[in-house]
Order: C-alpha cells, then structure tokens, then sequence
C-alpha cells in the first residue's frame, strides 16, 4: 500500500465582505476574494474550493495556480460553472513536480470525495 501525506495548504483565502468605514475606498475584489491577489502567479500546485460548509466542491491542479482559478470562474465550461457563488474558501498548496501535482489532486478528490470533480473521481 502506497502511502500519500497531503501537504498542508500554504495560502486559504475565504470570501469577504468589506467591513469598515463606508467613506474609505472600496478594497479590490475578486469574485469575493479580498486577499485573491495573495495567490502567487508563477507557481504550481494544487487548488481546492470549499463551500461555506467547509465541504470539499473542487481539486484542481495547474502550472500557473492564480490565472487557472480565475479561469474556473470565468470559464463557461469549467465544472463549477453552475456553483461558483457557493466558493466560500480556496485552499492552494504549492507543488512544482507535475507528476506530484497529478498524485495529489487525484488522491485529494477520492480521498475527501470532491463534489464537483468528475474525471479521476474513483468513489462514484
């Protein structure tokens, strides 16, 4: 039997609302995320959405993590089209190794049976 630890998310960013005095100017969001931009735009690894229940929605992998999880919310065939206002929480692992990356998302979606994830799901 192999044995697979999953590394610790090193970035989770949840939805926010903007608190604070309303004469202040409006801090820059992304679909919801003030700290999106915390997201590193040249590394890979993989990603998770949480829904506000902390249940697992989505695992996804990619070369470059902030411009492919954008593209999961703009994308028109992306699998999470239908539930992206239910993305309460992103979580990013940073991987560079993409047979790492491969392993990881297909580990995380069975292991914690991903709702949304179709391809790789073994548990359905």
């Amino acid at each position: 039997m192999i044995k697979i630890d999953i590394p610790q998310p090193d970035l989770v960013i949840t939805k926010k609302n903007q608190e604070g005095d309303t004469s202040e100017a409006e801090i820059a969001r992304e679909y919801g995320f003030i700290d999106y931009h915390k997201i590193a735009r040249d590394k890979s690894g993989v990603y998770m959405f949480y829904d506000i229940h902390d249940e697992l929605m989505f695992v996804g992998k990619a070369r470059k993590l902030r411009m492919r999880i954008r593209k999961s919310f703009e994308d028109t065939v992306s699998p999470i089209k239908m539930h992206r206002d239910e993305v309460y929480k992103i979580a990013v692992c940073y991987v560079e190794d993409p047979a790492d990356r491969d392993i990881y998302e297909t580990y995380i979606i069975n292991k914690f049976k991903a709702k949304y994830n179709i391809d790789k799901a073994f548990f359905r």
